[in-house]
Order: C-alpha cells, then structure tokens, then sequence
C-alpha cells in the first residue's frame, strides 16, 4: 500500500471511527465523540468510589447528620438535573484540603476542608451542582477520549475499540482512581459545568448568586496561592475572573431564589467546634515531617482533648511514639484510631508493618490484609509479596510486587527487584539464556548469558540427554549483562552432528541487590 493509499485510509478510518464513537451529550443535546458507553461509566465510578474516597482520608463519621444533609441537598439538585436518573451518591471525605470531584456515573465526594470556606446552602448546591454537570454531561468519559486520541491517534483507537463499545478504553478507565478523572478538566468543561449547574440550582430554588460568590472566593483564594487549594480544587477547577463573569451574566438572567445560610451553619456546627483540633492536627505533620516526635505529641495531645473521637488524631499518635522508638505506646494508639474508625484502612496498615517488624508476623500480616481489602496499597502490596514468596506462592507474588513496583523511594526498588525474583522463579529463561557448544578440542560447553539489569546468582541449568538429564550449577555470580561458559566433561564428540542430542535450559536463578 503506498503513501497516499495510506492516508485515504487512515482518512476513512477515521470518520468510520467518528461516527461510531459519537453520541449525544445528555446536557448540551450536541454531538460528540466518546468510546465508552453510559452503562461502562457507571459501571466505571462504582468500581473506584470505594477505593478514592479511602485514598483521601475516607469518609467523614464524627457527624452522620452532615453526611445525610449533603446527601439531602445532593439529591435534591440531581432530580433536577437533566440525568435524574443516574445512581446519584454523596458524600463528605474526612480531609482538610479543599475540594470536590465527581466521578462517572454520579459518584459525587466534597472534602471537609471544603465546607469551611462555604457560608450558605447556596454556595454548597453550587459546588453540588457543578460536579452533577461533570458527571450527568458525561465530562469524565469525553476527557478520557480526548486525551486516549491525542496519545495514540484517533486510527490505533479505532482498531482497538472499534465493535466493541470501547472495551479497551473502558477497561484502562476502569483501573483509574479519582486522581485520573480529577485531571485538569478544559475550560469548555468548566464553564459548561458552571452554567448548567446554576441553572439546576435555580430549578431546585437556591440562590444563583452563590456560585457567582464562590468563583470570586476561589479567585482570591487562588491569588494568595494556598497550597491546600492549589493541590486540591484549583488544580482540578482551575477558576477565572472569566468563569466569575460568566456566572454573573447567568445569575442575571435567572431566578432569584433561597440561601439557607442558618441551616447551612447549623450542618457544619462540628466542623467549628474542632477547627482548632484539625489544625494542631496539622501542626503535628509538621513536626513529624520535621522528625520531631515530642512536638507532634504535644500537639495531637491538643488535638485529642478537643476531639477525643478522630482516629486520624491516634494514628497519628501512634507514628509519633514509634518515631521517638515507643513500639509499645505506638500499638495502643494505632489500635485505637482502629477502633474510632474500624473502617479506614491507614490505621490497620500502620499497626501491621510495627507488628510485622517486630517479629509478629502473622498477626502484622492479618492487619495488613485487613487494609489490602479496603484499599490495596503498594505498602500493603510488598508485605503480601514478601508472605508469598516466603510460602513458595510464587505467581501471587508477582501480582503484589507488580503493585508495589509503581511506589517511589526505596519500596519502589525492592518491589521491583523481588518482582524479578519472583518472575525468575517462574520463568527463569527470560533472564538468562543457555546454549550448547563443543569446544575446540571436542568437549560440550554451556554458554550462559545474564540478559536483566542485576547480577544473578545460584544459576541452576538442566542439561538434557536424550530423555535422561542432569542439574547444573553455575560456580560464581554471572553479572548483569554478562555471561558464563561451563564445562559439562562431556566429550570428547568426534561428530559435531550428535551435539542436537543434548539440550539445556535454564531452571532457577537468585537475583541480588
């Protein structure tokens, strides 16, 4: 096929593909290109909902009536909006840093971080309001497209996807947490986002002005550059002095409606009353950012007395006896931020690498399973590897260490070099390769060369004759890249056409540091 043949093609395939990837934008009614279906969406935020609420800080229970009051109001702009009908869920994350995300399929969260910078019912339906948009406009799914077409072409797409409903698309999407579908969206999408949702809070009667209120606060808020805005909300819904005028022009021409402010205040009632438990919460990371174990206890000692039921208050607690080498002290504290909040998978992780390193192993390991099911972390992930191998349960080892591999630091490294163990044990070849020789005097040699990036020890090779054979053992280390030659005492072979009689392969090999 020449050049031009070629791109006629790729021109044709391409439309094809158009044309099969659009579909009509629930909120806008205007065409536009998606590979994953409404049902892949859902299906999509139900899979991740559990495990991004748990990755940050996981949901807020000091308080059950705000969770239901945010729910309430939640509800109540999602049955105005133009996805009524959407497995629509809120909640309010136990987490300091400003934010809020919607993922596919109505999975709404709203940090309490984020509350406090609110002063009325409006300003939370605008917030509410504007992720429903993100998710009953299908913004998460398009951005998904966009950025798959940009990364490998709209024709490696089509061949992937085409006839199958985007399966390859959905299954990627489907292994993102919330960080991916919180990505940047584009200005289209948020002033998108920003009209629709002013237009459900009016249908639901709230005030418009409140989100003309919130993009100014956010405005001047991102001006002062607060890191906590900046790594949270702002780096997700970047605001603009042209979203703020966009949104007055709307308020305009709605509706004047209701602002709740006294009931609004009345919800976050808790959240007042322990604004200065959160921030000697704060100051305590600090100090153990610092490595200063006795300032972090004095101020969760603060912490605690105003709060005695936050667990992140123990847990942390429990980080600040173990630096300052209290392994007993740090295990109460650990186990009761576990029992303020049985639910959260931190705690359960911290107890079970202090029991782990302190020899307890079975115990350590049970906690640390306990916080694997809630959130399957690359710490939790090395330290099941680590059983794994030890019982010879090799291809589960391999699955942890691949999970583990992706951490930074130095757990990074050691999951990925124990990953190389586990793999060697399960298919040693694809390290090292083998091949049979004569030497010049007419003698069988092995030829063994270290294809990985680490050098190899206890290098075992079968040798094969017929159908009898032997084990062999490579005497010294065979570096990473380099090879070995080994005398089998075989010969001398006169004939060089008996040498296919023999054969050797690679069985096992030790990979080291």
């Amino acid at each position: 096929m020449g050049p031009e043949l070629r791109n006629i093609y790729a021109v044709c395939l391409g439309a094809v593909l158009l044309l099969q990837g659009c579909s009509v934008n629930p909120v806008t009614g205007k065409s536009e290109l998606s590979f994953m279906s409404p049902q892949q969406e859902i299906a999509v935020g139900e899979k991740n909902y559990q495990p991004s609420r748990q990755s940050q800080g996981g949901d807020y229970y000091l308080d059950e009536t705000l969770q239901t009051y945010v729910t309430d109001v939640g509800k109540k702009l999602a049955a105005v909006s133009d996805q009524p009908d959407l497995p629509y869920e809120f909640v309010v994350l136990n987490n300091s840093v400003p934010n809020a995300w919607a993922l596919p399929g109505g999975k709404i969260a709203i940090n309490r971080g984020l509350l406090m910078h609110l002063d009325d019912e409006s300003q939370l339906a605008a917030v509410l309001a504007h992720e429903i948009v993100h998710a009953a406009a299908r913004h998460g799914a398009s951005q998904m497209t966009r950025n798959t077409l940009g990364s490998i072409g709209v024709a490696a797409v089509g061949m992937g996807t085409a006839g199958r409903e985007g399966a390859q698309l959905y299954e990627m999407a489907s292994q993102l947490g919330a960080t991916a579908w919180m990505a940047r969206y584009g200005r289209d999408d948020e002033l998108e986002s920003d009209y629709y949702g002013m237009n459900y809070m009016s249908k639901a009667g709230y005030e418009p002005q409140g989100a003309v209120e919130l993009q100014k606060t956010f405005v001047t808020l991102s001006e002062t550059g607060q890191t906590g805005f900046i790594s949270g909300l702002f780096a997700s819904h970047p605001p603009s002095i042209k979203r703020v005028q966009a949104n007055s022009l709307t308020a305009q021409a709605l509706p004047r409606g209701r602002r709740f402010k006294s009931r609004y205040q009345s919800a976050i009632a808790q959240l007042n009353l322990d604004v200065e438990a959160y921030a000697a919460e704060e100051a305590a990371i600090v100090a153990l950012s610092n490595e200063d174990g006795r300032e972090a206890l004095k101020q969760l000692d603060r912490a605690v007395g105003i709060q005695p039921r936050e667990a992140s208050f123990w847990e942390l607690r429990g980080q600040a006896w173990k630096m300052l080498d209290n392994q007993k002290n740090a295990e109460k504290a650990f186990t009761t931020a576990i029992g303020k909040n049985p639910q959260y998978f931190s705690p359960y992780l911290a107890r079970g690498i202090l029991r782990h390193e302190r020899g307890q192993k079975s115990i350590g390991l049970a906690d640390i399973e306990r916080s694997y099911a809630l959130l399957p972390t690359a710490a939790a992930s090395y330290y099941l590897g680590d059983s794994a191998m030890a019982n010879q349960e090799y291809e589960k080892a391999a699955s942890y260490f691949k999970q583990a591999s992706s951490a930074g630091g130095e757990l990074g490294k050691l999951s990925r070099t124990k990953l190389l163990t586990a793999r060697l044990q399960l298919e040693p070849q694809s390290f090292i390769s083998a091949s049979l020789s004569l030497t010049q005097d007419g003698y069988l040699q092995i030829r063994a060369r270290n294809n990985s990036p680490v050098n190899m020890d206890s290098v075992q090779l079968q040798l094969k004759i017929n159908r009898s054979g032997r084990l062999l053992m490579l005497p010294n280390i065979l570096p990473a890249g380099g090879e070995a030659r080994l005398n089998t005492g075989i010969g001398p072979i006169a004939d060089a056409a008996r040498a296919p009689a023999y054969s050797v392969r690679v069985v096992a090999a030790k990979a080291l540091k």
